[in-house]
């Protein structure tokens, strides 16, 4: 008779996939873009982030109590608590169930939009850890919603008008983020042999390719519009065109980091870096990064100036 596991509070936190919770600062993009840094904004969009960060964690712990056998086949997946027996499954899956209620809650404390968006956010997650994840095409837009729902979720916690520019520029570039997730996972079939995702049979490098190039194109026009300001329903201000060129070189980024060459060039340098983990790119590279503050001092500096003359 097997031993059983232990219940270790440690391992089950690291089963939550806690360092994967920088996805939920989307849930501030809506208040951000806005220009709007009142308490009483952004007070209801933290607890939209705790939710998230929850309602998250409880789909990572199914996800991976269902993708059990897969997971041990593949070389970095196989270290997670539950595919390496440390977590087990009963475990994970009374602690998923509790999560996902704690969230809904939290969440219709805020407002009952709010929690209908973490609803929807976790039924599409759920049908995407049962079936839509093996659906060409479907599992790019389910993971594509998360992201989405997350920057509808902040607008709709602070009370704030979305912008559809802004809504589309979102869902573009998770879409985008996706792509590059399917291109990574492909390269590791093509270097191991093994097939973790029975979906990537029915994908091939040059298709993600084509989508990736009518995706990105589409991203930074849709970003451009929303920059353009108040006339186009787009930013508070059209000085916010001046951020532009920090989201073309981001993508441009992006893609040089994702090409097949390149990875395979920096490999010896850093194995645990790749886009099959965009959260690893965005906070590790150091390209990204600059861009990134780029971005960001610029947008900060639009934003004061455009809050002292209103």
């Amino acid at each position: 008779m097997s031993k059983p596991v232990r219940l270790c509070w440690p391992r089950l936190l690291t089963a939550c996939r806690p360092q994967q919770w920088t996805k939920n600062l989307l849930v501030f993009a809506a208040p951000l873009f806005a220009f709007r840094f009142e308490v009483a904004v952004w007070l209801p969009a933290g607890a939209a982030l705790a939710a998230f960060c929850l309602i998250s964690s409880a789909i990572y712990l199914l996800n991976d109590c269902l993708d059990v056998a897969a997971d041990r086949a593949h070389p970095t997946k196989c270290k997670r608590p539950i595919a390496a027996g440390l977590v087990s499954v009963p475990a994970a899956l009374a602690t998923a169930a509790v999560l996902a209620v704690v969230s809904l809650s939290l969440a219709a404390a805020v407002s009952v939009p709010l929690a209908g968006v973490v609803l929807v956010y976790g039924l599409i997650q759920v049908g995407y850890c049962l079936q839509f994840k093996r659906m060409p095409l479907l599992d790019l837009f389910c993971i594509a919603s998360g992201f989405l729902l997350r920057a509808i979720a902040g607008g709709v916690a602070a009370d704030l008008p979305l912008s559809p520019w802004f809504l589309l520029t979102v869902g573009l570039l998770a879409l985008f983020l996706a792509i590059e997730k399917r291109k990574a996972e492909l390269r590791v079939i093509q270097d191991r042999g093994v097939i973790t995702r029975a979906v990537l049979e029915r994908y091939s490098l040059p298709l993600l390719l084509r989508l990736e190039s009518t995706v990105a194109t589409s991203a930074f026009m849709s970003y451009s519009l929303w920059a353009a300001g108040p006339a186009l329903r787009g930013a508070p201000t059209s000085w916010m065109l001046l951020t532009v060129p920090f989201v073309l070189v981001g993508i441009f980024r992006y893609q040089l980091l994702s090409d097949p060459d390149e990875a395979e060039r920096r490999r010896t340098l850093d194995s645990e870096h790749s886009s099959e983990k965009p959260e690893d790119i965005l906070l590790n590279d150091r390209g990204i990064r600059f861009t990134l503050a780029g971005w960001l001092a610029t947008t900060a500096v639009i934003g004061v100036i455009s809050h002292l003359n209103r």
